[in-house]
């Protein structure tokens, strides 16, 4: 083939793939602002108070939000503008502690998804928001300013906290469904945040819908987030099992631990972390 018609062929290539990017990605939705570099503060000094009087107000303590709520109230989603935009005058210094980033990005993604869902809201399922071709897709195209960079709340998850080694973040970011872990109804800190963790790990784990042990059948029923993110617990199912063992109900510790378990992957329920909803159904 002639290099005329190979460089044809080239550029085809691209702009099909400029104009597949320009016509089908999704609006790209920017909450917080731009913050100049004189103007940012360390990541250890942002305030977290904000967050957690809003989760404290809206959230109950299995984790529920009321939507409605927060939605009819114009202050109350200022309040959240306001704290998505302190998030954004955060650097990273290399003195920073591990303890304030843990904190800072769990509260980001768990901030910045209620936010999504509220400029949705009334809507059933985060799902209805996830275009995988055409159109908007709120884990991709919903972006948080932080430092002068853009994060998706896919980034967040992906970049940041999974690269973190805390295994325990999978029971602590919420993507507003029921299959998720509890939305703490307080922000994560970075004196806290271990103990913060731990907590709402194991009421992860105590919940009968995300786990459940058969000591008989020697089988264990968990939650399809330990297979989405395994690596994150372990290079074996057993292994993953072990990470988990302290955390899990007491009675089910010996077979948890034992690597001798077979494990059966539940469903995950997309449904909305809607309080009204779930009390409307009657799940609670």
């Amino acid at each position: 083939m002639k290099r005329s018609a190979i460089a044809v062929i080239a550029i085809g290539f691209v702009v099909a793939g400029w104009w597949a990017t320009t016509c089908f990605a999704g609006p790209t939705i920017t909450v917080g602002r731009n913050v100049p570099a004189g103007e940012q503060v360390p990541v250890d000094k942002i305030n977290h108070s904000n967050w957690s009087s809003l989760l404290a107000k809206h959230v109950d303590t299995n984790g529920y939000v009321n939507y409605t709520t927060w939605k009819a109230s114009a202050a109350d989603q200022r309040v959240l503008d306001a704290y998505i935009q302190h998030l954004s005058a955060a650097s990273f210094p290399p003195n920073a502690t591990h303890e304030a980033r843990l904190a800072f990005w769990i509260n980001a993604y768990n901030a910045v998804t209620v936010k999504g869902i509220l400029r949705e809201y009334p809507t059933t399922s985060i799902r209805n928001h996830t275009a995988k071709v055409v159109g908007y897709n709120i884990w991709k195209d919903l972006q948080l300013l932080v430092g002068g960079r853009s994060y998706s709340l896919e980034a967040i998850e992906h970049e940041v906290l999974r690269k973190m080694g805390e295994p325990r973040i999978h029971f602590a970011i919420v993507c507003a469904s029921i299959g998720c872990p509890r939305l703490l109804n307080e922000a994560y800190t970075a004196d806290r945040i271990d103990e913060q963790l731990t907590v709402n790990t194991r009421a992860f784990f105590a919940d009968p819908t995300k786990f459940s042990a058969d000591s008989r059948t020697g089988t264990i029923q968990v939650s399809p987030i330990l297979n989405w993110f395994a690596d994150d617990f372990g290079s074996s199912t057993a292994a993953q099992l072990k990470t988990v063992a302290p955390y899990v109900p007491a009675q089910a510790q010996p077979l948890a631990s034992s690597g001798q378990a077979r494990v059966k992957y539940l469903d995950y329920d997309w449904g909305l972390n809607d309080q009204t909803r779930v009390r409307g159904s009657g799940r609670r």
